[in-house]
């Protein structure tokens, strides 16, 4: 296991529960493997299918993501082939007659091919080292990202009872893992559950005020020339703000399930190899992105579920570097969402489980503790603060709410439960509106009794009331607001209300020139750098792979470190193999005994004429 992991993936040791998973299903045995993306989940099936005779089978949901990985596998020197729509007869003929003469290690396939009666006859005439399940929460109905051909991959284990199955995960939640058991016959698999912490994301999330702007702020202050991903709920949105990012000088690129394919196709190319590319996107794009050096994760509207929020910011900061998981919030996220579910053709007890699911995204937003102890938390596991998120750093305040919950309730109650949260405010504050007049609001007793407080703070005490569930919101009335029954012991003051201090939003400051992903080198290191990044980008041009297939940016700080001379101290590298450095060494080493002035000249000159 060892000598292949460094040899082959040039790294030099094993991560948390890599070595016992890969140990495991390479002596036969079925696994169910937690694991946070960045984690390493690949090589838990990647080395297993090496060590045993026969072709690993990885059922794999994406195209994109079937790609990524037979490109990086080949650049190691795995015999690595995918098969799915995007090949010719000719050429999946071809995957298919290798794969019959052994001559294949890894073999990817889309879980609506593998289920079909042709593919699984044509296994079965194939010796088959064992099956990997990767994305397998996609398997559980009340998941995030639930596709119903999953389903149908239980009959793996009924013609393939004696090959091992590896299923693979970087989130579910106690209710998700039970589904994969079962629906998956994994009754008898050893179960491994990594921490699902990903200490380097810093996690953030602001009150909703010009989301736009606030996004923007963020970009320029925080993430200038970074690569990264938006998530907005609509495709309309996802338009919208790309094209205005795009206006403000970024990078952005939309991506949505309503694009032509073709489209979708190119821009996610260009997100994969180029640098410094904001993707806005539907949830519809991320699912199993190998792209390491995604710099930050922004949601201009709430996530459905704690998972989906997981399974999105993990895709930031896949190689370790610090990444930012950033986050607006807002009243309106949560009428559009409980809209969603209402009006959804499911079942009662699956919008049970979505109410469940969104309140328990509500109380990660609203809470004053550790964010980061609250997500571990809610998939199990105990936690210290983490001191890395906007709780911890700059501890939110709060404020004894009592009588300020009690004019809201009051008010909404004195207006007949009829109204939504603008013009409830505007009771409260005193606004004498015509439209105040005519429904003769303005002479009730609550008519003026807020004044204290402005209306970004009556926002946030209702917002806060929704999500304590002393308020309802009708979705089906245009987010009018209805007690709950829970709500009397405030009103009649028996209960205290404490109150999250909303913090006042940053001074704007000038853009900074370097991302956030960067770190602060010399100037001669620095240039260094930037050598090494162009031969990268040759090369992966070359190729026609994305530049991190070549090489992580981690291996090229090593590299501009370190400054190794000779090919014995370039496999020494963290992330160069055998292959690459017979590959790439020659080329390495050329630059690195150059000044850095003069790598920077070599190798801008080569990729130009390249």
């Amino acid at each position: 296991m060892l000598s292949i992991l460094k040899k082959t993936f040039g790294y030099p040791a094993f991560r948390g529960a890599q070595e016992d998973i890969i140990g495991h299903v390479a002596n036969g045995g079925d696994a169910l493997v937690l694991m946070p993306t960045g984690g390493g989940k690949s090589l838990c099936f990647q080395i297993p299918a090496l060590l045993r005779e026969g072709v690993g089978v990885v059922v794999s949901p994406l195209i994109a993501l079937m790609q990524n990985q037979v490109d990086q596998l080949k650049q190691v020197g795995v015999r690595a082939e995918f098969l799915n729509s995007s090949l010719t007869g000719a050429q999946a003929d071809d995957v298919e007659q290798r794969l019959l003469k052994g001559d294949l290690d890894l073999l990817y396939i889309a879980p609506e091919r593998l289920v079909t009666s042709r593919c699984l006859d044509l296994l079965q005439q194939a010796h088959i080292a064992l099956f990997a399940i990767d994305e397998a929460h996609c398997v559980s109905q009340w998941g995030h990202d639930f596709r119903p051909e999953y389903l149908q991959l239980s009959i793996l284990h009924a013609r393939f009872p004696d090959v091992p199955r590896i299923a693979l995960t970087a989130t579910a939640d106690e209710l998700t893992r039970g589904e994969m058991i079962a629906r998956l016959n994994l009754e008898s698999a050893r179960v491994f559950i990594s921490s699902f912490a990903r200490p380097n994301i810093r996690y953030r999330v602001v009150e909703k005020q010009d989301a736009r702007q606030q996004l923007l702020q963020f970009l320029r202050e925080e993430h200038a020339g970074d690569a990264g991903i938006v998530y907005c709920l609509s495709r309309k949105k996802v338009d919208e703000t790309a094209h205005w990012l795009k206006a403000e000088g970024i990078a952005a690129l939309p991506y949505h399930a309503g694009m032509d394919a073709d489209t979708r196709r190119k821009n996610q190319e260009k997100f994969l190899r180029e640098e410094g590319v904001v993707m806005v996107a539907t949830i519809a794009f991320g699912m199993g992105i190998d792209k390491p050096d995604v710099r930050f994760v922004a949601h201009l509207d709430l996530p459905k579920s704690v998972e989906g929020y997981y399974q999105e910011t993990g895709r930031a900061g896949r190689d370790g570097a610090p990444a930012n998981a950033w986050m607006t919030y807002g009243l309106g996220d949560v009428v559009q969402l409980s809209r969603m579910i209402e009006q959804s053709e499911a079942d009662e007890a699956h919008k049970r489980i979505e109410r469940h699911k969104l309140d328990a995204m509500l109380g990660y937003c609203e809470t004053t503790s550790c964010r980061r102890q609250m997500l571990l938390q809610y998939f199990g596991e105990v936690a210290m603060p983490c001191g890395n998120c906007d709780t911890c750093l700059s501890p939110a305040q709060t404020w004894d709410g009592s009588e300020a919950a009690q004019q809201a309730l009051s008010a909404v109650f004195r207006t007949g439960q009829r109204f939504g949260v603008g013009h409830v405010i505007d009771v409260l504050t005193g606004k004498a509106t015509a439209r105040m007049q005519s429904l003769g609001h303005d002479q009730l007793t609550t008519f003026g009794i807020g004044r204290e407080l402005d209306d970004k703070r009556w926002r946030s005490v209702f917002r806060q009331l929704v999500t304590m569930g002393l308020l309802n919101v009708d979705i089906t009335s245009y987010g009018v607001l209805r007690l709950n029954a829970v709500a009397r012991p405030v009103l009649r003051g028996e209960q205290t209300i404490r109150v999250r201090l909303e913090a006042e939003p940053q001074k704007k400051v000038k853009a900074k020139k370097r991302g956030a992903g960067a770190i602060d080198l010399p100037k001669e290191a620095g240039e260094l750098l930037e050598a090494l990044r162009m031969l990268r980008r040759r090369l992966a041009d070359e190729q026609g792979v994305p530049s991190f297939v070549i090489f992580h940016d981690s291996t090229l700080m090593q590299l501009v470190t370190q400054k190794p001379q000779t090919r014995a101290q370039l496999a020494q590298i963290s992330g160069i193999g055998a292959q690459k450095l017979e590959h790439y060494g020659a080329a390495l080493l050329e630059l690195l005994q150059l000044s850095a002035p003069a790598a920077v000249s070599v190798a801008m000159a080569e990729l130009k004429k390249a």
